[in-house]
């Protein structure tokens, strides 16, 4: 092991886990640092907490007189936890979240000294954020973006800081963030849903999207993480050969947690506990080193906002104990990558879950009317979908033997197959007395049964029903949650206008509700058919079976991304109200730069890791091999081939590689430095096509070298190391 290596593999001997403070029960501390209703009861008048519930619940504004007493009971509580500090705590269309924290310390006129939280100051700030991502809305000197308060997430303390959750927006309106389009998705996803759903009840005012998140995520020691420049700079190496032992042994999946790690675990989850956020479920993945961690479900926006918060605080967390988190879909070559299932459903506010089957046929009409049209979304949308989930980080996952492919596909199993099947058998028109008593009592009402213990699974379907809710598997584990959730939202809503009117138009003509509503289903199901998948998705016989569907698979983020320019996608977002489209252009032109600078990034340090680091390496064992074959030369004289063989064949062997490597990284070089002259979209196909297909050209080289050179002299932690060292 070289000396470099060493000195960052000593840091980790008797490393010990970092004692955490035992909580008796989780129940106890659980929302302990949020500003919920609970808690509001106790630092708020009755017409201010009417008035955040009304907001919450109806979608009320609040009044800026009210706002000023809800913001000093805010403020009490949080200095009654020791906050001085308070941020509007947003996630801008970097992916990430972004706080600017002020104190309460004003200083008045006179010299006096208060602690100060206004209304105003509440409701809407104004930071300077003219660096963030933009797409063109506004220009670089102008940094009026504001952050306004969003009461349907509440606020929390984190460290000595209250936290409140904001949108961001221009000084125009536009959405600068993740979370605006998030809301007015589930805006207009409530407003079609409960229309829809009062054909089946009438005291239902109300539908949320619901969502439970899985996260996983790969834990590496921090003084390892910091001996490779590429884990740092990009969040996967992008050299290493994968060692000897990996995941085949299936040892590590839902193993005994390692002590350090189990440490960490523990800290993390009472931390999330007292943030609201509600974990429940630990456990180890299945590529050494991987874990994963998921809560309970809650309603969609708050999900997406405690999801952004973790990996935020994951991070910090994992740093106490000397690990480092790695969110990267891709970290390691060789072994599984990370993705976030996205569990999601929608709910009334009568608690019914409207993709559960239920007890009766009536019931069960309902979940087929959101079932079905859910696979009709999905259907018609199908390449939006897949946008949603497009990043240079996910492009390395999907398709490979741990993920569902890029062909966007519904696995719904055999049982509800038959179901569709048997729906589709539907007579046009009115129904017989006898058809509708065979169709209620033999296919509809016979659900629940048919469903019972039903453990179908398909884990190659990137969008899966799973007894009463979908389970959107593609997402990346980097990746923020509201945005494949803004778009299944949205074209779901749209799904349902478009049913209620159909269903609406042929009562008109003289049907009855149900006659129309099975009609109407009968035609989803003959038109989505070749969306419904329940094979192998690994296989390349569904790709040539998806190529023969239509289904459309998008390998790369900027392929992928093109759908947005489409006038039909455009007028869909327009429709829904959900982005207007200058604010569509500018979403895909920040994903578009965001995917561009990341392999940008990638290909410069591959290049300098390459001639720094593994081509001195490389060259100093080519010395050692040089002056061997010298010596063996000197000894043996004539009989030299008989006994130098192998030390000249491996340094004729390494020349070769160290040739080959340096000319594709000048190549590379060259190639990358020629995309100034074109625009991001251009940058964006040249990028995907042609330069980073010779980083695995590069990596198969040095790979190569590092099985070769001599372990004292190799400069780089190996994957032995990052993945086996706890």
């Amino acid at each position: 092991m070289s000396k470099y290596r060493f000195e960052a593999f000593k840091q980790t001997f008797n490393r010990k886990p970092v004692e955490v403070e035992p909580v008796k029960k989780r129940s106890e501390i659980f929302r302990s640092n949020v500003f919920d209703f609970d808690t509001m009861r106790n630092y708020l008048d009755s017409k201010s907490l009417k008035a955040v519930e009304d907001a919450v619940n109806k979608g009320k504004k609040i009044d800026r007189e009210t706002a000023g007493a809800i913001a000093a009971g805010m403020k009490n509580w949080a200095a009654s936890k020791g906050a001085t500090h308070y941020t509007h705590w947003f996630q801008p269309l970097t992916g990430a979240t972004a706080e600017k924290h002020d104190s309460f310390f004003e200083l008045q006129p006179d010299g006096q000294v208060i602690e100060k939280f206004s209304g105003s100051q509440l409701v809407q700030q104004e930071p300077d954020a003219s660096s963030f991502p933009n797409g063109g809305i506004r220009n670089t000197f102008e940094a009026r973006g504001y952050t306004a308060w969003d009461p349907s997430s509440p606020a929390f303390i984190y460290g000595t800081t209250l936290c409140i959750p904001t949108v961001f927006i221009s000084y125009t309106g536009e959405a600068l963030d993740v979370k605006t389009p998030l809301l007015r998705s589930l805006s207009f996803l409530d407003e079609a849903a409960t229309a829809v759903s009062k054909y089946f009840h009438r005291d239902v005012n109300k539908v949320i999207a619901t969502l439970g998140w899985e996260q996983e995520y790969f834990l590496v020691d921090s003084a390892l993480y910091k001996s490779r420049p590429d884990l740092v700079m990009t969040g996967r190496t992008l050299t290493g050969h994968p060692p000897a032992r990996g995941q085949q042994l299936d040892d590590h999946y839902f193993g005994s947690i390692h002590e350090r790690v189990m440490s960490f675990m523990r800290e993390l989850e009472i931390e999330s506990l007292k943030l609201g956020i509600p974990v429940k479920t630990r456990h180890n993945e299945v590529a050494p080193g991987q874990f994963e961690l998921a809560p309970v479900f809650e309603e969609a926006n708050l999900a997406v906002d405690h999801n952004s918060l973790l990996m935020d605080i994951m991070k910090k967390i994992a740093r106490k104990h000397q690990f480092e988190v790695l969110l990267h879909e891709k970290p390691f070559e060789g072994v599984n990558g990370s993705g976030k299932h996205n569990n999601w459903s929608m709910m009334t506010n009568t608690g019914i879950n409207l993709l559960s089957p239920g007890k009766t046929p009536m019931k069960n009409l309902e979940f087929l009317v959101f079932f079905i049209n859910t696979i009709k979304a999905v259907h018609d949308n199908e390449r939006l979908l897949r946008a949603s989930i497009a990043s240079a980080g996910n492009d390395h996952r999907l398709g490979a033997n741990e993920a569902p492919p890029a062909i966007i596909s519904i696995f719904i199993g055999e049982q509800l197959t038959r179901v569709l099947k048997e729906l589709k058998n539907v007579s046009n028109g009115k129904l017989t007395p006898e058809e509708k008593t065979d169709l209620k009592l033999k296919v509809v009402g016979k659900i629940p049964e048919i469903m019972l213990d039903n453990t179908d699974r398909n884990r190659t379907s990137p969008f899966a029903f799973t007894g009463n809710r979908f389970e959107f598997r593609a997402v990346g584990s980097s990746a923020n949650t509201g945005n494949p959730m803004t778009i299944l939202n949205m074209i779901v809503g749209n799904q349902l206008k478009i049913f209620k009117r159909e269903v609406d138009a042929l009562i008109e003509k003289g049907l009855k509700k149900d006659e129309a509503i099975f009609n109407v289903l009968r035609e989803y199901i003959k038109q989505s058919e070749r969306i419904l998948f329940e094979g192998d998705g690994y296989s390349e016989e569904w790709q040539k079976e998806a190529g023969k569907r239509g289904l459309s698979n998008l390998k790369t983020t900027p392929d992928a991304l093109k759908v947005y320019k489409e006038k039909a996608v455009k007028e869909i977002f327009e429709q829904t109200g959900v982005l207007n489209e200058r604010e569509l252009e500018a979403k895909y032109e920040v994903e578009l730069e965001q995917y561009v600078n990341k392999l940008k990034i990638e290909a410069g340090v591959l290049g300098d890791l390459t001639m720094n680091h593994i081509v001195p390496a490389a060259i100093k064992y080519q010395q050692e091999l040089v002056n061997v074959i010298k010596g063996l030369k000197d000894i043996y004289g004539k009989d030299f081939q008989k006994y130098g063989e192998e030390p000249l064949y491996l340094l004729n062997k390494l020349s070769t590689h160290l040739t080959k490597v340096s000319e594709q990284v000048r190549k590379m070089r060259k190639e990358v430095e020629a995309l100034e002259k074109f625009e991001v979209e251009k940058q964006a196909d040249l990028l995907a096509h042609k330069i980073k297909p010779q980083f695995d050209k590069i990596r198969k080289h040095t790979d190569t070298l590092e099985m070769m050179v001599d372990d004292e002299i190799w400069p780089l932690t190996k994957y032995r190391e990052l993945l086996f060292t706890k």
